[in-house]
């Protein structure tokens, strides 16, 4: 879909087209209702906007969505298949590189309660676990707000590709 079609397709079209982005139906919603853009700018402008919203109960709805980073994305939608090509550097990697991050995993979530996030694309298997034994050592608070940032970043990104 084009931004002049989406601007131009009933409301649940155009949410069904960007739902991938996030598993935050609100956030999706209210980008609709602010139709209609004039330029892909200024609709990811508006995006931006609305991420800067979110609180720790969207990041837990949000994070219900992904995958542990590393694994597979289960499920058959949009979402896992963005997730798994996202994550495709760091799927293929090596054993000893697949242990650290199903061991780091583990480590995060005990520590955090929640799945360790960071937008994948353009990073190695092994800058991803670097990031990830660096956010080990976050607050909570701390680490929440950079989560919360990853999260903007991926959905962001998502959304950027989906009118590209």
């Amino acid at each position: 879909m084009n931004l002049t079609q989406f601007n131009l397709v009933s409301a649940a079209d155009a949410q069904h087209s960007i739902e991938h982005c996030v598993a935050l139906p609100d956030w999706a919603a209210a980008l609709v209702d602010a139709r209609p853009y004039a330029s892909l700018a200024a609709l990811l402008a508006h995006a931006e906007s609305l991420t800067q919203t979110w609180d720790s109960l969207a990041l837990t709805q949000a994070l219900s969505a992904h995958p542990r980073i590393g694994e597979r994305a289960a499920g058959s939608g949009k979402e896992a298949a963005l997730s798994s090509r996202e994550q495709g550097q760091v799927n293929s990697a090596d054993l000893p590189l697949a242990q650290a991050l199903q061991e780091g995993n583990a480590a995060y979530e005990q520590r955090f309660g929640q799945v360790f996030l960071i937008r994948a694309k353009g990073r190695s298997g092994e800058q991803i676990l670097a990031e990830l034994h660096r956010r080990l050592n976050n607050d909570a608070q701390q680490e929440q707000r950079e989560a919360l940032q990853q999260l903007r970043d991926i959905t962001l990104l998502r959304l950027e590709e989906t009118f590209r």
